[in-house]
């Protein structure tokens, strides 16, 4: 009969440091430099405690998808209890770390069925999540040429908010002045919604 492997407490402390390790190796380096050796020397731990808490390289990243994952879900909340949460959402979309982290875990999703499986859960709650909050403030948007869903307004700025990272990450500018002038007069536009 087959022992079940013991792992490390998922509340433990070294836990978070090699989930913490792990992240700012995939925001500085890529997805492609998480090794276990990598993690545990940022760390600064023996490389066994990352097979001791994770099993496999792709139980660290479904763990690192999820933590990250559920401190944007508790960021986005925030955002859209501000007093100003169209604006708020639309920076909390385009901070760079959050947009970078993303791109590096859809990046490994090609690779890994698991990943992909587990940030398409992720991202359609935080669609569901960010359309509700829409629908609630706005209903139907006007856009000038017709009336827009909340589920459509909630892609787009996604959608909007990720390109403008990743371009300028990568040095394109053409068009995003003007869409980011776009964006304030639409936010101010909105202005404080009544709930």
């Amino acid at each position: 009969m087959a022992t079940t492997r013991r792992l490390g407490a998922e509340d433990s402390v070294t836990r978070h440091a090699l989930l913490d390790a792990a992240r700012a190796l995939l925001l500085e380096e890529g997805y492609a430099a998480v090794t276990s050796r990598k993690v545990a020397a940022r760390a600064g731990l023996k490389p066994q405690l990352v097979h001791y808490y994770f099993a496999t390289m792709d139980d660290l990243f479904l763990a690192l998808v999820r933590h990250g994952a559920e401190i944007n879900l508790d960021r986005q909340a925030r955002a859209l209890a501000s007093p100003e949460p169209v604006r708020a959402l639309w920076d909390f979309a385009t901070d760079p770390a959050g947009a970078t982290f993303t791109m590096e875990l859809a990046a490994l999703a090609n690779h890994r069925k698991a990943i992909r499986a587990e940030l398409a859960t992720y991202a359609e709650r935080f669609r569901a999540l960010q359309a509700e909050a829409l629908r609630e403030m706005f209903g139907r948007v006007d856009s000038g040429v017709g009336e827009v869903a909340p589920e459509s307004l909630a892609f787009f700025m996604t959608a909007l908010a990720q390109m403008l990272v990743m371009e300028d990450a990568l040095g394109v500018e053409g068009g995003h002045k003007e869409a980011r002038e776009l964006i304030a007069r639409l936010i101010e536009r909105a202005g404080k919604p009544q709930r």
